[in-house]
Formats: structure tokens, sequence, C-alpha cells
């Protein structure tokens, strides 16, 4: 199975200002978005048991034309705060790149 590292250029996260998190990933071609877009693994339940999110909140939104996707949704503390283990949001990616991506079945 391949997985979304393989088929992205890129795959960041990072803060849409102090309480939003977002996350962007950038298909390597047509092919590879239209099988991440088909495979429809980047949905809000998957953000919700990964992040905690709620899933009603989780705003998925692909970009057909640019071949990515993005996907944002409330930070589960604000940006700054105590409890906060990633000012910038810019880790929170790392358990998605391993993320298996089946293939569309014909």
């Amino acid at each position: 199975m391949t997985r979304l590292l393989d088929l992205c250029s890129l795959i960041r996260s990072k803060n849409a200002g102090p309480f939003t998190l977002t996350f962007d990933f950038m298909c390597n071609d047509r092919d590879s978005y239209d099988q991440v877009r088909a495979a429809g693994v980047l949905n809000p339940q998957l953000f919700a048991d990964l992040y905690g999110a709620d899933p009603d909140k989780v705003l998925v939104v692909h970009h057909d034309l640019a071949q990515a996707v993005k996907v944002s949704f409330p930070r589960p503390v604000r940006q700054g705060d105590v409890h906060d283990r990633d000012c910038y949001g810019g880790q929170q990616y790392a358990p998605l790149i391993d993320l298996p991506v089946p293939a569309a079945t014909d």
C-alpha cells in the first residue's frame, strides 16, 4: 500500500492564527491527487481520532487545480497556552506521513 508521503511533495502543519491548526497536503501530480481524493483518507474522523478534534469542526477542502488538500480545525489549546506543546503547530503533521492510501479499485 502507498503511504501519504509517497504521494505528496509537501505535508505540513501550522497555525492559522492562535486558535486554528491547519494542514496542507500538496500532491506530486494529478494521479497522486486523484488517488488521495478517491481514497477519502483525509477526512474529519481521522483528525478527530488523531488530534481529539470535534469531527463536526474539521474542515477538509480539496483544491483540484492545485492538486492539494487543506484541513483545518480548532487547536486543542490556544497558541502559547501553558499546556501548548507545539506553539507553532509545525510538528503536528508527523503521524500522517505514513498514513496508508489505498489505490483506486477498478
